[in-house]
């Protein structure tokens, strides 16, 4: 009895065992046919990354793409603006150019209208003409003579002009436009058109004594201004601006 019942236990076991390996076997067979399968399709999350990354070039190549039309639009578009500006410059500038030529055209033509006299006797320096007189009258007297000739006593506005009276003088006092006058109760000397001095030469270490009767003449032995009562009969200089008379 023991016997039968031990037989049938290896049995069972047997059947389970073989059972086992059955599955095993069906398992190992359906893995074998699943593989093939598996490589033909790759699973979902690789595919999605894929669609992704052409994608993503494609849109990189469009960007790309784009500033390279727009880099070409820009540079045609300053190209032809700077052609257009340089074109205006150009234009301006022949304006200006012929502008600038025919006013030298012009000044050259009045020009050689215009002719520079001074009246006979009288000599020229700059601007103006300058007489000397030969005769020789008091302070007064001199000035009444150079207004007669439509003139004035001397005004010396600067070191070149005086250089040019000490020259007309030739070593000797003549009268010049400047005198005393009384200006707010103080005596102060000053020019025959009311002008005061700008330039000033008299001696160095020269004290002025300002009374109402005392008047310039030019020129001591080292051409500087001196003062002399108005009575005293002294050459004189007269001056006036240069007249023009369109030839």
């Amino acid at each position: 009895m023991s016997t039968e019942i031990q037989t049938e236990s290896d049995l069972r076991v047997k059947y389970i065992r073989g059972e086992r390996e059955n599955m095993d076997v069906e398992m190992m067979e359906d893995s074998k046919q699943a593989e093939p399968h598996s490589e033909k399709k790759p699973p979902a999350l690789r595919r999605s990354s894929f669609r992704m990354f052409t994608v993503s070039l494609g849109v990189l190549y469009l960007l790309i793409l784009t500033g390279f039309v727009i880099r070409y639009f820009l540079e045609n578009t300053e190209k032809h603006k700077l052609s257009i500006f340089s074109e205006q410059l150009e234009t301006k500038f022949n304006n200006l150019s012929n502008s600038y030529n025919q006013s030298q055209n012009e000044v050259k033509q009045l020009q050689d209208q215009i002719t520079v006299k001074c009246p006979e006797g009288w000599k020229r320096f700059g601007w103006s003409c300058y007489f000397k007189s030969t005769q020789r009258k008091h302070w007064y007297q001199s000035r009444e003579n150079c207004q007669s000739r439509g003139s004035d006593l001397v005004i010396i506005n600067s070191k070149e002009e005086h250089e040019f009276i000490i020259g007309l003088s030739m070593n000797e006092e003549s009268w010049i436009g400047l005198r005393i006058k009384q200006k707010d109760w103080e005596p102060t000397w000053e020019w025959v058109d009311g002008s005061p001095l700008t330039e000033m030469f008299w001696p160095t270490g020269w004290s002025q004594y300002l009374t109402g009767w005392k008047f310039g003449a030019c020129c001591d032995q080292q051409g500087k201004w001196t003062q002399s009562e108005y009575d005293y009969d002294k050459k004189w200089i007269c001056k006036k601006m240069i007249s023009y008379s369109c030839s």
